[in-house]
């Protein structure tokens, strides 16, 4: 498996009610020299997280012990900006599983899922409530079933249906890359190419 499967994940959630976070500001260019998917989280959001003798930034929301949970919340237009990959690897190498937003831009949208992270796009009112609600108390948690396609505010109830591609959900539930789901497939592949003649 290329990572973990996705079926139900219930976790509290970290906030970013930050509207159009570009890919430079999730993972800065300087760090993008590794050509292996590890330790980017470190460098996750690396200039709003330090300052520039590298000690934390007390007011960043990463940087506050109440906040934790496989579950980042953002604002509009998360992903914006360059298409590198090195983001979605930062964030899945942080620890998040899940992110929330009223809209995903599309290439970072397509690495996201590509890797393990399912984007989850629910509307602009829903996105407030989520974010009043951890506002309100940080232990808040939300539940994402893939399966149902829905993501639900626990202490409410309250509860949207997300979209996403149908071949992309069934890799998520299997923890399959591109590659792994062709191999899955190889022996109706070779069965398939035994059952036509060679000419």
């Amino acid at each position: 498996m290329a990572y973990d499967k996705f079926t139900v994940l219930t976790s509290t959630a970290v906030p970013l009610p930050i509207e159009n976070v570009d890919t430079d500001q999730i993972i800065p260019a300087r760090f993008l020299k590794a050509t292996e998917r590890k330790n980017f989280g470190d460098n996750l959001f690396r200039d709003w997280r330090y300052n520039n003798n590298d000690s934390p930034k007390q007011d960043f929301v990463l940087n506050n012990p109440i906040y934790t949970g496989k579950i980042l919340v953002g604002g509009r237009n998360f992903g914006s900006g360059s298409s590198r990959e090195h983001a979605a690897w930062a964030i899945y190498d942080y620890g998040f599983r899940c992110v929330v937003s009223s809209f995903f831009a599309d290439i970072f949208k397509g690495n996201s899922i590509n890797i393990g992270i399912l984007p989850v796009q629910v509307s602009e009112p829903f996105l407030e409530e989520i974010f009043r609600a951890i506002e309100a108390d940080p232990a808040t948690e939300l539940t994402i079933d893939l399966s149902a396609q829905t993501i639900t505010l626990n202490a409410t109830g309250s509860q949207e249906s997300f979209d996403i591609n149908g071949y992309k959900k069934h890799n998520l539930m299997n923890g399959f890359d591109d590659i792994d789901y062709l191999q899955a497939m190889k022996e109706d592949i070779k069965a398939f190419a035994a059952s036509k003649p060679i000419k």
